[in-house]
């Protein structure tokens, strides 16, 4: 019965058709000059709340974090164990595929010597021969006083460089706070934070690790980080869309 459970469908899923329909020339101009982008009204409002469900499951994750136990902040998430559900398995790939070319050329334009196959199934049969066998994505849950510290999600040595948050609560009525905060942290410079706002069902696209970055003398890398403000009252749940796998 929990096999049947855990791939079953938490609602009926048009995902495909909602990410191809986004403005993917914007996403990419934001990538470049911002390291983020909003992709709004990704999942609507009953995906959002379909998944959130799935969090007292156990039965569809493979392990559950505590933050502060490991100086991670505070608050706690599950990473899913596969197969993954709807609409979880549809969007990975179909994400990935729109996003890849940017990470060609952000490589590219940085000289790491790195290229991503079109497909994703390609992608991770590199990450699995490596040992990176674990899936990645997770679903993130925070009550009042809970953060998340500054951080970059690696697992290993094969790392796309893009990776996606979709925030399953709505602000103002399920929780206050809680922002996601991007740095960037230049060379020979301060560092710079970026708080990007969200509504239910928006997913935020950012850079894992490094970009690039066109200055005077042309580009040069910069490192980033991501992180969660402190929820100041109620309950936020996020699902965290990680391209790689993890050893």
């Amino acid at each position: 019965m929990k096999a049947a459970a855990k791939t079953a469908t938490p609602v009926p899923s048009d995902t495909a058709s909602r990410v191809d329909t986004l403005d993917w020339n914007e996403i990419e101009r934001e990538l470049d000059g911002q390291g983020c982008a909003v992709l709004k009204g990704l999942l609507s409002p009953d995906e959002c709340r379909a998944l959130a469900a799935l969090y007292p499951d156990d039965a569809y994750f493979r392990s559950r974090v505590v933050m502060a136990r490991h100086g991670f902040g505070r608050g706690e998430y599950k990473y899913f164990s596969y197969p993954l559900p709807e609409p979880i398995a549809e969007l990975r790939p179909r994400l990935y595929a729109r996003l890849v070319g940017i990470a060609n050329r952000w490589n590219q334009t940085m000289g790491i010597d790195i290229s991503y196959p079109a497909d994703h199934d390609a992608f991770l049969q590199r990450c699995h021969r490596a040992g990176q066998t674990r899936p990645t994505p997770l679903l993130l849950q925070y009550e009042a006083g809970d953060y998340n510290c500054l951080h970059q999600d690696l697992y290993g040595e094969h790392v796309f460089p893009i990776q996606v948050a979709i925030l399953l609560s709505q602000p103002g009525r399920d929780f206050e706070g809680g922002e996601f905060v991007l740095t960037e942290q230049r060379p020979r410079m301060q560092s710079r934070a970026e708080v990007v706002p969200l509504r239910q069902g928006d997913a935020v696209a950012f850079a894992v690790h490094v970009r690039p970055v066109q200055g005077t003398r042309g580009a040069y890398r910069v490192n980033m980080r991501h992180g969660v403000s402190r929820l100041r009252s109620g309950r936020r749940h996020t699902l965290g869309v990680i391209f790689h796998d993890a050893k």
